[in-house]
This record gives C-alpha cells, sequence and structure tokens, in this order.
C-alpha cells in the first residue's frame, strides 16, 4: 500500500474517531436530558431530532462552511479547509443520530427504574449511570453507527475541506476524484477498505449484543 493511501487513512481515522467522540458525548449527554425530563413526550421535540437525524449532510457542510467561511462569524478562527473544521461538520451530523437513539434507548427502559433507584438513594448521577448501564448495547451501537455514518460521509467533508491532497483528503473525497478521473483502481481499494470497517462495526456490535443476551440469560 502506498504511502499517500496510508496517509489519506490515517487522515479518515482521525477525523471519524474524533468527530464521533464529540458526538457521543453531546448526544448521550442531550439525549439522556430529553429521555429524563421527559420532553420525550413533547412531539416538537421528537419532529426535531428526527429531522436532525435525516439532515442532509450537504446542508450541514454548507451551513459550517458559511461560519467557518473567512467572511463569516467564525472566519478568524480559520478553520475552514483544515481537518478541525471538517470534525465539526461531522460531530454536527452525527450527534443527532446519537441523541435519538440514546433518548428512545433510555425511554424503553422500564419506568419504575428511576423510582426504585431514588428509592435506594441514588443521587441523580448515580442513577444516569445506571440507566447508561442498563442501556448500554444501545448506546454502543448509537457510538458505532455514528462512526459509519462520520467514516463514509462525503458532502460535508469536501464543502468544509475542500479536499485538498496532503492536507484534508479523505477516503470518501478520494473515491469521488479518482472515480471522475477515470482511475477506478485506487477508488475499489478505498471501497474495499470502507466495506471491511462496516464488517469490523457490524460484526463487534453482534458480539458485544451476543454477549449482552447470554450475561442477561444468567
Amino acid at each position: 500500500m502506498s504511502e499517500p493511501v496510508i496517509e489519506v487513512l490515517s487522515r479518515s481515522a482521525l477525523v471519524s474517531v474524533s468527530a464521533t467522540s464529540i458526538a457521543a458525548l453531546l448526544g448521550i449527554s442531550l439525549g439522556t436530558a430529553l429521555a429524563l425530563v421527559r420532553l420525550g413526550d413533547n412531539r416538537v421535540v421528537i419532529a426535531l431530532v428526527n429531522t436532525g437525524m435525516a439532515l442532509p449532510t450537504v446542508v450541514v457542510g454548507l451551513v459550517v462552511a458559511m461560519l467557518l467561511w473567512r467572511s463569516g462569524p467564525l472566519g478568524g478562527l480559520d478553520l475552514i479547509y483544515t481537518v478541525p473544521g471538517m470534525i465539526i461538520a461531522q460531530a454536527l451530523i452525527v450527534t443527532p443520530l446519537v441523541t435519538g437513539i440514546t433518548m428512545a434507548a433510555l425511554r424503553q427502559l422500564p419506568r419504575q427504574l428511576s423510582d426504585q433507584l431514588r428509592t435506594l438513594g441514588a443521587n441523580r448521577l448515580q442513577m444516569v449511570l445506571r440507566l447508561w448501564i442498563e442501556a448500554r448495547v444501545a448506546l454502543l451501537a448509537a457510538a458505532m453507527a455514528g462512526f459509519g455514518i462520520a467514516i463514509s460521509e462525503v458532502g460535508a467533508v469536501t464543502i468544509v475541506g475542500g479536499n485538498i491532497h496532503g492536507h484534508t483528503q479523505v477516503m470518501t473525497t478520494a473515491i469521488v476524484e479518482n472515480v471522475s478521473r477515470g482511475e477506478f483502481g485506487v477508488a475499489i481499494v478505498y471501497g474495499s477498505i470502507l466495506l471491511g470497517l462496516a464488517f469490523v462495526i457490524n460484526g463487534l456490535l453482534a458480539s458485544v449484543q451476543g454477549r449482552a443476551a447470554v450475561w442477561e440469560r444468567n
């Protein structure tokens, strides 16, 4: 494997893992808050979360680019056409997904579980940690799904990153560029790696779900 390919893979991993980590932190926290205060029963809140989950990635890229553009409100940060700018765009894409899955997972837990924890003297932090443990498989699935979206996203990273060689090019933008040139060999390499990552992620999730099922039976 050539050095440029390794460089692109490393950059893709950096952007996707960083964005997923930020989105998991924000999304799990927000989803937990919505579930605990029962704002999720409000159709407006559910509609907003669902809209965020289905938001076109190019729209997110456009908004982020306008904010980070040199004449934009955040232009002084010099984040347009940079890896940090791409991470911001991907984090905004993934966060609604993690939020929605977290909120749904926690709302599926028995309502009396929270009451029991309070009766046993658990403070709010202890209660939240326990609820996360109970919903751990769903939360892990949310994080993995978020990573899958981040690693395969092309619209926002193209707009915000600019697909600059040696600087902001990632696997998905490299595939688009090589296909446009008719260089299908390199594009197939990147595509195969993306498929391999998807297989690994799904395999890990299936393994965790299987172990959780065995643990619950025991």
